[in-house]
């Protein structure tokens, strides 16, 4: 995702927007806040060295592009001067680095480390920015288990209650818009293959799950027919009526509102829609 500290090309293979510009800025601020270069040492992770060389070894190896290396000295920097300054912006740039790497994991487990050492620190709210993109990268096809997604929901949320005034709450919030879109996306494939298999009782509680817990995404209409489908296939044409309502009140030119009046007609004639 990172060469260096600047941004590459976004992948257009997956739906999720890549912007890491406020990771980069925030990068960015941690490197620059400790100045100068690297000099042209031997880049040996395991050899004992000043923490000052170290360290600015690993951002050399970032600047470069060589993330993996970068992050494995960065860890170096905190296993050989653990009560050094250094060390503490060495395990958030290791978390970085990792990011960088598409090592999420190792991502996750460094900012989470820093988080558990330094909860009151000021680059905190970075941190668990980066916890909530190690989780927003490996998002995947609705049709696959969504642990990841609410994974990625839950640490989103988390950026947004604990500091909701920051640049990072204001993308987190842009990302939860998506995490929750694709949730809801997964709950309505689960559904119509209820209906189709005919067993409509689960279809209609995966529809409900969409119109109560994401009901500000795009599904919420087609929900609410396929819930309208799945009441009158189950026999209780009043509930069936409720939706129906629900839908002609909130999107009532949208197609799926269309659908539900004809279907309404024709197994409920007395429905006034």
């Amino acid at each position: 995702m990172i060469h260096a500290l600047r941004p590459v090309p976004c992948r257009t293979s997956r739906p999720f927007s890549r912007s890491l510009n406020v990771a980069i800025a925030a990068a960015l601020t941690l490197t620059a806040a400790c100045g100068g270069s690297a000099g042209a040492q031997k880049d040996t992770a395991y050899v004992a060295r000043d923490v000052e060389s170290l360290y600015f070894a690993a951002k050399e190896r970032l600047d470069r592009g060589q993330v993996k290396q970068a992050a494995a000295l960065f860890d170096e920097v905190e296993r050989q001067h653990p009560y050094s300054p250094w060390a503490r912006r060495a395990q958030l740039m290791s978390a970085f680095s990792y990011y960088a790497a598409r090592d999420y994991t190792a991502s996750i487990q460094s900012a989470q480390r820093f988080l558990s050492i330094h909860p009151g620190n000021k680059d905190a709210p970075y941190a668990y920015y980066l916890v909530a993109l190690s989780y927003y990268e490996q998002i995947s096809d609705v049709t696959r288990d969504q642990q990841i997604t609410a994974s990625a929901r839950q640490a989103l949320t988390e950026v947004v209650r604990r500091y909701p005034q920051s640049n990072y709450a204001k993308d987190a919030r842009l990302k939860l818009d998506l995490v929750n879109d694709h949730l809801a996306g997964k709950q309505m494939t689960v559904g119509r293959f209820y209906q189709r298999t005919g067993k409509w009782l689960a279809a209609s509680l995966r529809f409900r799950d969409v119109v109560s817990d994401y009901q500000t995404t795009s599904h919420t209409p087609e929900a609410l027919y396929r819930l309208t489908e799945s009441y009158l296939a189950l026999g209780i044409p009043e509930e069936a009526k409720k939706s129906a309502a629900v839908l002609a009140a909130n999107y009532p030119g949208s197609e799926w509102y269309k659908e539900a009046y004809r279907l309404m007609q024709a197994k409920a004639p007395n429905y006034v829609g």
